[in-house]
């Protein structure tokens, strides 16, 4: 077991964290490890919810044994197999099903990791020039662009982390991931603290300073008229996909794929136009899917198979908006590309997560 109140720590940690200013829905996660084992925060569930017993015990050894196992090259073959490999890791009495990142999380050597996603600090992971701007704010901190999430990303950090060890003597305690979030490593609660509220102030500052701080415009909540032809034509169209639909005053969407997150909750495009059985099927023939978010001349709309879905499906919208805004500041939105939006997309790791939601 950890020292006596380390579990009591990362909960603690976990709940500070767990906040909307910080990650929305199952967003981020936790670990805390000693020499032999490392307990992270299941996959899918959120940080505000956690308790001591809710973290995941791994044999640190066996995480470790990842790098040095073949996998198969073709990415659905890949994942499953490191899928498979990671539940061997799994030590008794374990239930549930660890963050994807448990390995990098097994990569810092740190006792505490916190890991989030932040719509300020996203502003500048996915703005055109934020790794720019990170080099200057935070030469301590280790960045990495995006790449295919889970194996392929742990196995890349791994590799960045050793070289930044060997080059500056320590293990980074700050790692940004374009277009996804921030890691804060310390081996105690108050470093992890320290450096969260670094990374917040001057990433603010820059935002604030660049005139984009505040909210994207929003308007007036759409009236129950408006509201009611909408609902009627989305749960026409999009029937069990729509069995719960939640408005809100107009803002304006983003026209790509901003992070993982995004697409698990509000899938990669979001619908933008008239709410028309048209519209929703060539956006349905187009994509492949029905979106769970469209925005209207006077409203923007969450919809999914529960309350829950859709609820988080505009929260996550919110949080999209928020971050165009931000990015303002670092020359504008990086959208991610098509080649990593199939991927996501078709990622069981994600299927598994938004599953979770419903």
């Amino acid at each position: 077991m950890p020292e006596s109140d380390d579990l009591a720590v990362i909960t603690e940690l976990s709940h500070e964290f767990g906040v909307p200013t910080y990650v929305r829905g199952g967003g981020g996660n936790t670990s805390v490890k000693d020499a032999s084992t490392l307990w992270i925060k299941p996959s899918g569930t959120s940080l505000g919810e956690m308790t001591r017993e809710s973290f995941i015990p791994m044999s640190r050894e066996k995480l470790a044994g990842l790098y040095q196992t073949t996998f198969p090259t073709e990415d659905k073959a890949r994942e499953s197999a490191v899928k498979d490999f990671i539940a061997t890791t799994l030590l008794p009495g374990a239930t549930g099903r660890p963050s994807v990142e448990a390995p990098l999380h097994n990569s810092f050597p740190q006792r505490f990791v916190v890991h989030t996603h932040p719509s300020l600090v996203n502003g500048m992971t996915c703005g055109k020039n934020g790794r720019t701007f990170a080099a200057t704010a935070f030469p301590q901190a280790l960045w990495v662009d995006f790449i295919e999430p889970g194996y392929t990303l742990s196995q890349a950090i791994r590799k960045e982390m050793l070289a930044y060890a060997e080059r500056t003597g320590s293990p980074p305690e700050i790692l940004f991931l374009g277009n996804h979030g921030v890691f804060i490593a310390h081996d105690t609660a108050a470093g992890i603290r320290s450096l969260y509220q670094e990374v917040m102030t001057k990433i603010s500052a820059r935002v604030s300073g660049a005139g984009f701080a505040g909210d994207p415009e929003k308007g007036p909540e759409p009236s129950p008229a408006a509201q009611e032809a909408a609902k009627r034509v989305l749960a026409s169209v999009l029937g069990a996909d729509a069995s719960e639909i939640v408005a809100a005053g107009h803002f304006s969407l983003p026209t790509g794929a901003i992070s993982p997150d995004h697409i698990v909750y509000c899938k990669s495009y979001m619908y933008r136009g008239e709410i028309s059985a048209a519209g929703l099927t060539a956006y349905q023939a187009r994509y492949g899917v029905w979106p769970r978010v469209a925005e209207a001349s006077d409203a923007v709309y969450g919809f999914g198979s529960s309350r829950k879905v859709a609820d988080l499906a505009l929260e996550m919208a919110w949080d999209a908006a928020l971050i165009v805004r931000y990015a303002q500041a670092f020359g504008g939105i990086q959208y991610l590309s098509e080649r990593f939006v199939k991927f996501i997309e078709g990622w069981e790791v994600e299927s598994y997560r938004q599953r979770l939601t419903q």
